[in-house]
């Protein structure tokens, strides 16, 4: 897959959006790989909690090149994105890869009680906006976000699925109005839905 570099220069944020094996993960590494000037960094979200996730992980990893320092944050991202951002090195630039906000999001609603997750919308809300906040805090850094769209199905018959999937609807939107490019990922093929490359 080619990676279009439109709206990677300077600091940006991108979204790609799309469902389970669309090519979200392989175009996000393309796009900063294409950066050959600037440092790489991976946020990784998921968590191994069985051998198949297990080797989930170490396929997404062997991906990407040696140029790549990988951020592990399953819950707390941001802090780790400000200390890793904050340190000192070699490139004028930087590409920060968040792969993904669908498990982010999972891992946030599944260390709340029961009891909790009717305020599951609100409470995510806040965390992405503290995201969004890192981002347009770290400017000069190109930014490409990875998420799924989960809305489409049916409507999930319990009410933490219900949560989950109120809940990553609402951290879309808010990325996605943050984002300079937003893209709809089908099959491997980038359909435009925001910024310069959008049809009408």
């Amino acid at each position: 897959m080619s990676a279009d570099t439109t709206n990677m220069s300077g600091g940006s944020v991108r979204l790609l959006l799309g469902g389970v094996r669309a090519g979200k993960s392989g175009r996000a590494v393309a796009l900063a790989e294409a950066q050959s000037d600037a440092a790489l960094f991976f946020v990784a979200t998921a968590q191994a909690f069985d051998d198949e996730m297990q080797q989930r992980i170490a396929n997404h990893q062997a991906e990407r090149s040696a140029r790549w320092r990988t951020i592990e944050a399953p819950v707390s991202i941001v802090p780790a994105i400000d200390e890793a951002l904050s340190a000192p090195h070699l490139f004028a630039r930087r590409v920060v890869v968040i792969d993904c906000l669908t498990l982010w999001v999972s891992n946030l609603l599944l260390a709340r009680a029961d009891d909790e997750l009717r305020d599951a919308e609100p409470y995510v809300a806040r965390e992405v906006a503290a995201l969004v906040t890192c981002m347009q805090h770290h400017a000069d850094v190109q930014w490409v976000v990875v998420s799924n769209e989960v809305g489409l199905g049916i409507v999930p018959h319990t009410l933490l699925g219900r949560a989950y999937r109120d809940a990553l609807g609402r951290a879309n939107q808010l990325v996605a109005a943050a984002a300079g490019t937003v893209e709809l990922m089908v099959a491997g093929i980038v359909l435009p839905l925001k910024g310069p490359s959008e049809r009408h």
